[in-house]
């Protein structure tokens, strides 16, 4: 009876021990997965796809001088994308990244380094929210964003009703 006891103690001291050292590693200042970033053939059809047939709205589409979508965003709930980009040679059809939305790009960059992370420098991206890629296992792209007030995502999550 008495091991018994000692060994279910262990067990919840364990578990509290765990958990209590796994949450002071977390990463202060992330709000969670903001996107999924996938390279399809098509961004137009990809896109009617997911708004008609998915049932998710349009955010915003991002097209260049001749008038071709470069990217889209689709909304799938108020604070989650599915970004659309154009397959082409280097970019072959598939899932291309998983988006993290932070507080304060900067301060999370600094923190990834201090860890030994491999992370680019912030830049501007062309929906005029601050990103940056970091590369984790495998060669997995993470791209943090930090949703400036400007930013065409942080408007399609104010508009959301």
């Amino acid at each position: 009876m008495r091991t018994s006891i000692v060994f279910v103690i262990g067990l919840l001291l364990g578990s509290a021990m765990s958990t209590t050292f796994a949450q002071g590693n977390r990463l202060a200042g992330m709000d969670g997965v903001n996107h999924v970033g996938i390279y399809v053939e098509n961004v137009d059809e990809a896109k009617a796809f997911f708004t008609l047939k998915m049932g998710f709205r349009e955010a915003f589409t991002v097209r260049d001088d001749k008038g071709q979508p470069t990217l889209a965003y689709v909304q799938v709930s108020p604070n989650t994308f599915v970004e659309l980009q154009p397959s082409g040679a280097n970019r072959p059809v598939g899932i291309s990244h998983v988006g993290l939305q932070v507080q304060d790009i900067r301060a999370t960059i600094a923190t990834l380094k201090q860890r030994g992370v491999t992370v680019e420098e912030p830049r501007v991206s062309s929906t005029k929210s601050m990103i940056a890629n970091v590369t984790g296992p495998g060669g997995v792209r993470i791209e943090l964003s930090e949703l400036t007030p400007e930013s065409l995502q942080r408007k399609a999550i104010d508009s959301w009703k």
